[in-house]
């Protein structure tokens, strides 16, 4: 079968000999696993979860029980006050400007202290000019660069120090930049710092692809507000869109205003049937999420095995569900992503190509045969087509399907 299916026997005893050298890393893999299945399985049971809650609203949305409980759980389980968890959200990017139009104010200053944001942020910030942007409603922007993967601790404080910072921003994935993933040790030392130094200031982290990569989330050190995507590592491949942000609950009540409108903030929101796919998909997200960690695994120790760049590591320690490899090459990084979008379940007949993308600066190829538009924790693979032609790869709803992706990308490369 793998024969008939484009599988050289040289690329299967590949990707076998490699998995078989990578079971202790599976072994932690499972236990962060079997914890967080612990973890969602306790907060459905504390709040009682009921068929009743899958019920739908409509209109205004008043009075969906199904939309709070769903809400109590998410607060649970990031150890926070409240949470704000809505269909409404189009995406991550659409949250995350939410959040900061809720809560800067004119004058006011954020400060970014992974260095640049994600590039969709550019011109919600005002980066890149924007009418609608941050900027142009007076909000200033400043930020610090990491050094050597690290946080810079001395200009942090001594920029903290001042006072007149409103909202510290902390973008725990690595989005296109060059740098690594954020690790949660340095999460928790920044944010003690900060905390030390300036408890008035707001901490806010961009959680996209990091939940449940580690029994910890970044809301348990202390951060203020953390925010991601339901069509990420949450939604467990079942949400078929939204977000959710967690944390204060005064800093959530004017993200819920900003969302809807003042006066009304979570008391309105309509949840349109969406209560038991958004429940599923988080009660399946812990499996989903290991599987997708397995899948960066095997493709960290396969791509290495190769001769290339990698990062992080196979036997690294990792923050989130993102792979990187390093192909230097414009056209071998083409094929790897047309090779995925062959794996895929969904459109695997179509051949991406590089292309314009709205919020980047760079033509992006995107492989993404999913069955949710957009969905990353579904095998899928982009990559913005700069030097040094990083392959961006996140994503497998199993591990066996992820598997089964990489020897067709491993195939269409070679």
């Amino acid at each position: 079968m793998y024969k008939e299916y484009g599988i050289s026997q040289e690329t299967f005893d590949l990707v076998n000999k490699c998995e078989n050298e990578l079971q202790e890393e599976f072994k932690k893999i499972n236990e962060i696993c079997e914890y967080n299945s612990l973890k969602v399985l306790k907060a459905f049971h504390d709040n009682n979860l009921s068929e009743v809650h899958f019920n739908e609203t409509t209109g205004y949305g008043y009075d969906d029980i199904g939309r709070e409980t769903i809400e109590k759980i998410y607060s649970q389980i990031f150890n926070t006050e409240d949470s704000l968890v809505r269909g409404q959200f189009i995406s991550a990017s659409h949250a995350l400007n939410v959040t900061l139009f809720g809560l800067l104010r004119p004058g006011n200053t954020m400060l970014s202290i992974c260095g640049k944001p994600y590039d969709t942020l550019d011109e919600v910030i005002g980066i890149r000019e924007n009418p609608s942007s941050l900027k142009s409603f007076g909000v200033k922007y400043e930020q610090i660069d990491l050094i050597d993967n690290d946080f810079d601790y001395d200009k942090i404080e001594n920029r903290v120090k001042q006072k007149n910072v409103k909202l510290i921003e902390i973008q725990r994935s690595r989005g296109y930049a060059l740098r690594n993933s954020i690790t949660l040790d340095k999460i928790k030392k920044v944010i003690e710092l900060i905390k030390r130094v300036n408890n008035e200031v707001i901490i806010m982290i961009d959680n996209c692809y990091g939940e449940f990569t580690n029994k910890e989330e970044p809301s348990n050190f202390g951060a203020d507000i953390c925010v991601g995507s339901l069509i990420k590592n949450l939604g467990g491949g079942i949400s078929p869109n939204g977000a959710y942000v967690v944390g204060r609950k005064d800093l959530i009540n004017l993200v819920a205003e900003r969302l809807t409108l003042p006066g009304e903030g979570k008391e309105v929101g309509p949840t349109l049937g969406m209560n038991k796919k958004i429940l599923q998909g988080l009660f399946f997200a812990p499996s989903v999420v290991a599987s997708s960690l397995k899948t960066a695994v095997l493709t960290s120790k396969v791509m290495e095995t190769l001769g290339y760049k990698v990062q992080p590591r196979y036997n690294e320690e990792r923050s989130d569900i993102v792979q990187t490899i390093e192909f230097n090459d414009r056209e071998k990084l083409i094929k790897y992503c047309q090779g995925i979008q062959m794996g895929s379940p969904v459109d695997s007949n179509s051949i991406p190509v590089p292309g314009d993308m709205p919020g980047y600066d760079s033509q992006v190829i995107m492989a993404a045969g999913a069955f949710t538009q957009g969905s990353s924790i579904e095998l899928s693979c982009d990559a913005p087509l700069r030097e040094p032609f990083l392959a961006f790869q996140q994503g497998g709803l199993t591990y066996e399907y992820g598997k089964l992706g990489l020897m067709k990308a491993v195939q269409n490369l070679v």
